[in-house]
């Protein structure tokens, strides 16, 4: 695969990103991959985030994860989730204009806090054409918009996750429209560590399927 560090502007602000595209020859479907909670010291070197990546492109799909508002080399600052949700606007215009992406198959995915910030934009873009919420983060954030999303979309959390009881997560799943995809992991929790690469197998199939 080949990776780029990447500059693009969310409003007046400079945002770094690593855009990363297969080596065979494109255009391809690509995945933008949203990171945790900035104020958490989420960044896109999370590790959920760099597994996602790292397995989509394995997969034929381009990625393409960023830093948030006031993360790494990002300008700004938080921006209680207004601003980090102009961010994700301004990373899909900027794959949208990829020559190596064929901009009618773009997805959204976002961990824990950036699926809370990513996938209210991603519902009502007509460029993105699927979602995945990796841990979403239901006590802290109104995910109700996805009761009305007819796009696919895949919900995947741990069954020993510590923000989101299992019983609330599958109860919110089961109540969203089709077409759905939703898988609680036994053993993992909300950090997923030790279970990355099996999360990365379920959200690639699920993209690699819909785009």
């Amino acid at each position: 695969m080949k990776k780029t560090r990447v500059s693009f502007p969310s409003g007046r602000l400079v945002l770094e990103g690593t855009l990363a595209i297969p080596e065979a020859a494109g255009p391809f479907p690509a995945v933008i991959v949203c990171h945790p909670h900035p104020l958490y010291g989420g960044s896109m070197d999370n590790n959920v985030v760099y597994s996602l990546s790292e397995t989509l492109t394995q997969a034929s799909l381009a990625s393409f994860k960023f830093n948030f508002r006031g993360v790494g080399g990002s300008q700004g600052e938080f921006s209680q989730g207004i601003g980090e949700q102009q961010d994700v606007e301004a990373a899909i215009s900027f794959i949208s204009t990829v020559k190596e992406v064929d901009s009618k198959r773009i997805g959204l995915a976002g961990y824990s806090a950036g699926a809370g910030f990513a996938l209210p934009v991603g519902s009502n873009d007509a460029r993105i054409r699927a979602l995945a919420a990796v841990s979403p983060p239901l006590p802290m954030f109104d995910f109700d918009f996805l009761k009305s999303c007819h796009k696919p979309k895949f919900l995947i959390s741990g069954n020993r996750d510590n923000f989101v009881p299992t019983n609330q997560f599958l109860e919110f799943c089961q109540n969203l429209p089709e077409p759905k995809e939703y898988e609680s992991i036994q053993g993992a929790d909300h950090f997923w560590w030790g279970y990355e690469s099996h999360l990365a197998a379920k959200v690639a199939a699920f993209f690699i399927k819909v785009l």
